[in-house]
């Protein structure tokens, strides 16, 4: 379960996680992971970022575990007044990250500014904590275009532009044999949204394994050991809630209407059913024939009748459950040969 230490300035303990009577649930003894999130989202989505990873290690989490949650920022991710603010209210430096201890890191992908992701302002910041992770977690998941940096850094690998956007619900194959995969199906859903993709081949010449792929998205999810951790890679996003997509979609329709944008977005694939895409449809015959931000409020308001619960999610819930354990079992085996080089 996640306890108050996932918000850093006040260390309380969430009210939830009490028992019936108030007191803590620690007499439990589930063993304790602290993991970092390196939340580089866009300023809009900064909050629900953050609730989507707490629900989701929540729910993996279970009764197996106890998950304290550390939020963390690079200071070169740009940022409005606001959201600037609250990271500095809320959330750790990522320079003082070795301060605290943490058993795991998950760092997320940003909306890209830079044709070439070693000219993202942030750059420099994102390979180093890349480095510091190698030697200092047990495992790190990196997501989408964190997920690109990194494998640019470690290997050269380059990403490849894919032209139209990668956007919907894609059914993946599982490929077996790994414990990332470990009691999935061998078929599930993931959602993506990029604009650029690690080709499957340059990834196993580098010595990736691939866990998860997509005849129509490509690579999913694949992994390799990295100096003493062990470095997790997602393509896709399994912590999306439920419309997280529409409301991606919804954004980019309004940069059209707005001018931020040439052309006309694509539906996300697999994700709307046949009345909501003629909605959309029919609107988007009407937003390119009268081009305005003033329509905008006229977008279908189809998020707000979607299901709390995604097709994905149980999918999502056993791929972070699986993660959970490694961490866990990578903590022990470390702990001990920590232990005997201090004696040594």
């Amino acid at each position: 379960m996640l306890d108050g230490s996932r918000t850093i300035h006040d260390g309380g303990r969430d009210p939830a996680l009490t028992d019936s009577c108030g007191g803590s649930r620690a007499w439990r003894r589930q063993p304790t992971i602290d993991i970092g999130l390196v939340n580089n989202m866009p300023d809009p989505v900064l909050h629900r970022t953050e609730r989507q990873f707490e629900e989701l290690l929540q729910q993996a989490a279970g009764n197996q575990f106890e998950v304290r949650l550390h939020l963390l920022a690079i200071p070169d991710v740009a940022r409005g007044e606001v959201a600037a603010a609250e990271i500095r209210d809320r959330y750790n430096d990522v320079n003082d990250i070795a301060a605290l201890g943490l058993d795991a890191l998950i760092v997320t992908g940003a909306e890209p500014r830079a044709r070439h992701l070693q000219d993202e302002v942030y750059w420099a910041s994102l390979t180093r904590l890349i480095d510091w992770a190698g030697n200092n977690v047990g495992s790190v998941i990196w997501s989408c275009l964190a997920a690109h940096a990194a494998v640019k850094h470690i290997d050269g690998v380059d990403r490849r532009p894919i032209g139209m956007k990668r956007f919907g619900v894609f059914r993946c194959e599982t490929e077996p044999g790994h414990a990332m995969v470990s009691g999935l199906p061998a078929s599930l859903l993931i959602p993506h949204s990029r604009y650029n993709d690690l080709a499957e081949e340059d990834l196993l010449q580098a010595g990736y394994s691939i866990l998860t792929r997509s005849a129509a998205a490509g690579v999913d999810m694949f992994v390799k050991q990295h100096k003493s951790s062990l470095f997790v890679f997602l393509q896709g996003h399994p912590e999306y809630d439920a419309t997280s997509l529409w409301r991606e979609y919804r954004r980019d329709v309004v940069r059209f209407l707005t001018g931020e944008r040439d052309d006309y977005p694509p539906l996300p694939a697999n994700y709307l059913d046949p009345d909501d895409i003629r909605k959309c449809q029919s609107f988007a015959l009407r937003a390119t024939g009268l081009r305005s931000p003033e329509l905008a409020a006229a977008i279908p308001d189809i998020g707000e009748q979607m299901r709390p619960s995604p097709r994905w999610r149980k999918s999502a819930i056993s791929i972070y459950r699986n993660w959970l354990q490694q961490v866990a079992d990578i903590r022990r085996t470390r702990v001990p040969s920590q232990m005997m080089a201090e004696l040594r």
